[in-house]
């Protein structure tokens, strides 16, 4: 064995030990995990600080069961205010839960439509609601814009200028 090997075997076993968790360190990994706290917050407060890598290969499982225990009664909760007739969990768990969506909002036109009308409408009801403040109009034609039409379901009206 010449030297540098001889160093390399002597070496071995030196530098930082292994770092093991207390069960009080897995407890506490934990409940910061199911809190929502950021790992690279817990690792800071694990000894006065350990690696976020350390945190994940040490503390896998409680990471894991952490978050799990915390969905767990969140959803817990979240059920029981929904079968207690919580509307908006009802809402809440229909649409995640269930899928369901609600319906596509349908208009039907039939006739004459002036554009030029419809948006002065819509500029008058964001006025009136406070949603904009306008010193002058949001669209200026100078010639009014009709759209004539046979009866027709639209799923979605879209207007851009150009």
């Amino acid at each position: 064995m010449n030297n540098h090997q001889q160093e390399i075997e002597e070496s071995r076993g030196r530098g930082r030990p292994r770092f093991e968790p207390t069960d009080e360190e897995r407890k506490q990994v934990e409940a910061m995990a199911g809190y929502g706290v950021a790992e690279a917050h817990i690792a800071s407060l694990i000894r006065g600080g350990i690696g976020v890598s350390t945190l994940r290969e040490r503390f896998k499982e409680n990471l894991e069961q952490g978050r799990a225990k915390a969905h767990a009664g969140i959803g817990k909760t979240l059920f029981q205010k929904a079968m207690a007739g919580d509307v908006a969990s009802l809402i809440w768990w229909t649409k995640t839960q269930m899928r369901w969506t609600e319906a596509p909002r349908q208009i039907e036109l039939n006739g004459n439509i002036s554009i030029t009308d419809a948006l002065a409408q819509a500029q008058a009801r964001l006025i009136e609601a406070e949603i904009i403040e306008m010193d002058a109009p949001l669209l200026t034609v100078t010639d009014p814009v009709t759209l004539v039409t046979d009866a027709v379901t639209v799923d979605r009206v879209e207007v851009k200028s150009q």
